[in-house]
């Protein structure tokens, strides 16, 4: 079970630097979790509200991009929710808000587990260690940690090394069973992009986002790029270099003609653009519950290390010795990540986790069931509580209302983790998944697209020091076309109207 103890897509670069100061202080134990917050007033936001014009500004951009307007559903009301709603357009619609409801999975988790919660990853191994040789096994239990990222896994293999271990006579087992088999998914399932890694099923020894960056570089002399890959994984060969190609860069991944049909031997039968100079492309690997395996393998032969033994799936067994345990960065700093950069699989995993650790079982069934009752006893019964089916929003199923995420905002501006929370939202044109868009305002909001849906929900500064609650969502074959609109509701809200 984890421990209560004082990681849209994939952007793995950015993630991979806000974790790896994290990653030093990632053993160091914190307290418990927060209370509940006190109860919240009730708000304007029941079923009888009244749908008021949207602003012109919001019209004229609706217009511009001929979406109807019947395609949108807004919801603005003050933080405190003390006010009758400022805007109401279909609120109580249910809609599909794509990565938005990211919001309700990381709100739940803080409240419930507390920003100072960490996972842990807990080192075992039977035999002893005699001259740098361990013989026995090494076991490493996965519990859900989001933020395994490769640095991480290099400190926790590092520890090891540190207490002896060099080789490894015995296996090196890694036991997933804390998660049901059922969360793995079909990674093409949802878009027939399997090897995109905003598809990659959640794990509960998921290291690295079950992704590996492939680097090809060009030589100097102008014909080959030199290919290489992040992590190393062990019993993969990887071509060590592909042609350079003439005409423009343009769709550079499907000029390399990867074929990744076995994953032990990837191949490349195209060749790079020479226009494109280096590129990188993070793949959610193919062979994926082995990819912990193969990366833990891979990365102990390069810091020196040798395993007799196979690499292998299996249980911790009863009688194995605890070596050490591996904090995760806490809860705080990973709804960071999650929000900042809509990261699916880490979300799931933190879904999981409440399904763990509230219902004692690691499955979205348990975690669905975990938020229900959260929703009804702290956000209330007026709003139905969100329809989910993996926490992450990369759904066509997941359903709520505009109103019902207003009312659970205006409820997490009164709780003690409020910080945490809209310290977790992209910035409006600072950064996150914001970072391109205009900053004439001041607003922290979680963004959600999908092909069919835009989104956007947080918390926007006004005219004197007033801050707002924002939910705007748009279902609609071009949906993608209302951000322009979304802007300007923004720009409305601040200004005062």
């Amino acid at each position: 079970m984890p421990v209560r103890r004082p990681f849209s897509r994939l952007s793995r670069r950015p993630l991979l630097s806000l974790l790896r100061a994290a990653a030093l202080a990632a053993i160091v134990a914190a307290g418990a979790p927060l209370a509940l917050a006190q109860a919240v007033p009730a708000t304007h936001t029941g079923a009888a509200l009244p749908s008021t014009a949207l602003p012109p500004a919001v019209e004229a951009a609706l217009a511009r991009a001929k979406l109807p307007r019947e395609a949108l559903t807004v919801f603005v009301a003050d933080a405190e929710g003390r006010q009758p709603p400022r805007l109401a357009w279909r609120a109580q619609e249910p809609v599909n808000p794509a990565s938005v409801m990211k919001l309700v999975t990381t709100y739940a988790a803080l409240d419930l587990l507390g920003p100072a919660y960490t996972w842990s990853t807990p080192v075992y191994a039977d035999g002893t260690v005699v001259d740098g040789t361990l013989h026995g096994n090494l076991y490493l239990r996965g519990q859900g940690d989001p933020t395994m990222v490769v640095e991480r896994l290099w400190l926790l293999l590092r520890r090891v090394q540190a207490l002896g271990i060099r080789r490894i006579a015995g296996d090196v087992v890694v036991d997933r069973g804390a998660f049901d088999a059922a969360v793995e998914s079909d990674p093409a399932a949802f878009d027939g992009e399997p090897l995109r890694p905003y598809n990659a099923s959640p794990d509960a020894f998921l290291v690295n986002f079950r992704t590996v960056t492939l680097d090809f570089t060009p030589e100097a002399g102008g014909r080959f790029a030199v290919v290489g890959a992040e992590p190393p994984l062990a019993g993969v060969s990887f071509p060590t270099r592909v042609p350079l190609g003439a005409g423009e860069c343009g769709d550079w991944r499907a000029a390399l003609q990867a074929d990744f049909a076995d994953p032990a031997q990837p191949r490349f039968a195209g060749a790079l653009p020479a226009a494109c100079g280096a590129r990188s492309w993070p793949v959610a690997w193919p062979d994926a519950q082995r990819f912990g395996l193969r990366a833990i393998g891979g990365l102990w032969q390069q810091m020196g290390g040798q395993i007799d033994g196979q690499l292998r799936l299996g249980a911790v067994p009863a009688g194995a010795r605890l070596l050490f345990e591996a904090a995760s960065p806490p809860l705080g700093q990973v709804v960071r990540d999650i929000n900042k950069y809509s990261n699916n699989v880490m979300t799931q995993q933190l879904f999981l986790t409440l399904g763990l650790t509230q219902r004692q079982r690691g499955s979205f069934d348990a975690a669905r069931a975990a938020v229900r009752q959260w929703w009804t006893s702290r956000i209330g019964g007026s709003e139905p509580a969100p329809v989910m089916v993996n926490g992450a929003g990369l759904s066509r199923e997941d359903r709520l209302t505009a109103a019902g995420l207003a009312r659970m905002l205006q409820v997490a501006w009164r709780s003690p983790v409020m910080p945490e929370l809209i310290a977790s939202l992209p910035v409006m044109g600072v950064d996150g998944t914001l970072r391109n868009r205009p900053a004439t305002t001041s607003a922290h909001l979680k963004t959600g697209s999908l092909r069919d849906v835009a989104a956007i929900a947080g918390y926007v500064d006004g005219a004197g020091g007033r801050r707002w609650v924002v939910v705007a969502i748009a279902n609609d074959p071009t949906a993608g076309a209302a951000r322009p609109a979304f802007d300007a509701l923004v720009e409305w809200v601040a200004r005062g109207g």
